[in-house]
């Protein structure tokens, strides 16, 4: 399963944490996806995007 915004295209982000000894791991921060039904399709959108949608429509 993809996790990819249909609307904008966003995906998960490269970050790096460090630990108190200063080590670094690399970790994947992924995007708040959510499951609408825009239009009579169902589609995986982001957050920022139903946001934006809720603006237009309004």
């Amino acid at each position: 399963m993809s996790r990819i915004c249909d609307m904008c295209g966003r995906g998960p982000q490269k970050s790096i944490q460090r630990s108190h000894a200063n080590n670094k791991m690399i970790i994947r921060k992924f995007i708040n996806l959510q499951a609408r039904t825009i239009n009579g399709k169902k589609k995986k959108v982001c957050t920022r995007c139903l946001r934006t949608i809720k603006k237009k429509m309004a």
